[in-house]
């Protein structure tokens, strides 16, 4: 197979900002086609870039963009965004589950309102986004079904940190269980891809902290690269690790996606070797 990702069309949910913007400029230079479905059509206060702004983004690196205004939680707009980016590009070949909400809050302080928009976005979001486009990927080439999501890491200590988040990424990457053992007779990949350190975002410097400490998200864009380009049929069911898949590849000195302070903090999820 040629490793690129040229006239492939991705429908990525989220992508005006972060690791999902970054993933999607890093297709665009292969000449990708990239739908964005994002609820973030006005600038936001605090946090850059809108859906319009990445589309012109991806435009500039050399691909073509789909800006759709919608809300991942909605079937309506989900339904719609998998038939516009289908019909203008012609099909679509991956599916980018990328759109995540986050709350750190222990089961006594989490609001059941926030509970239910972590649950509704990342995991429900994942089902329903993939669903919509799972008449697409049978007919693609190369069929992709990649979401950011940890290893199903069942220490309790994750589990007890901050439950409501965890069980909301965790049915993710249980998202990619399934959908890789029900959609295997159709040649379709699901995987699932999630950071070794923090990662410069929004998120890691509003919620978490440590972005002194964290990679830039070009590391979670070249893995997904990567992977994207693989043989569908013989790359499915995996919960990688970023720097894991660069390495598969013989990429090992990650000292361009180094934070300035020092060695990168852990991410979520992940224990020290």
């Amino acid at each position: 197979m040629t490793r690129t990702l040229a006239k492939k069309t991705i429908l990525m949910s989220g992508g005006s900002r972060g690791i999902g913007l970054t993933i999607a400029l890093r297709a665009a230079r292969d000449g990708a086609n990239i739908a964005l479905l994002a609820k973030t059509a006005e600038p936001h206060a605090t946090l850059e870039g809108t859906v319009y702004t990445a589309a012109r983004d991806v435009e500039a690196a050399g691909g073509q963009a789909l800006p759709l205004v919608g809300d991942v939680r909605s079937d309506e707009d989900v339904m719609s965004a998998a038939s516009k980016a289908a019909e203008q590009f012609g099909g679509i070949d991956v599916v980018l589950n990328n759109a995540s909400a986050i709350d750190l809050s222990t089961t006594e302080q989490l609001e059941m309102k926030r509970y239910d928009l972590m649950q509704d976005i990342n995991t429900r979001g994942t089902v329903l986004l993939s669903k919509a486009a799972l008449p697409y990927l049978r007919q693609a080439a190369n069929p992709h079904v990649l979401t950011l999501s940890p290893p199903l890491n069942l220490s309790p200590a994750w589990v007890g940190a901050h439950l409501g988040y965890t069980l909301s990424k965790y049915g993710m990457s249980l998202c990619t269980i399934g959908f890789a053992e029900e959609w295997k007779v159709d040649g379709i990949a699901a995987n699932s891809l999630w950071p070794r350190t923090l990662i410069d975002t929004a998120a890691v410097r509003n919620v978490i902290g440590g972005a002194n400490r964290a990679r830039t998200p070009q590391i979670v864009a070249d893995a997904a690269h990567v992977i994207l380009t693989r043989h569908a049929r013989y790359c499915t069911g995996n919960h990688f690790i970023d720097d894991e898949v660069l390495a598969e590849e013989g990429i090992t000195d990650l000292s361009a996606y180094q934070p300035a302070d020092g060695e990168p903090a852990l991410d979520l999820f992940v224990d020290p070797a």
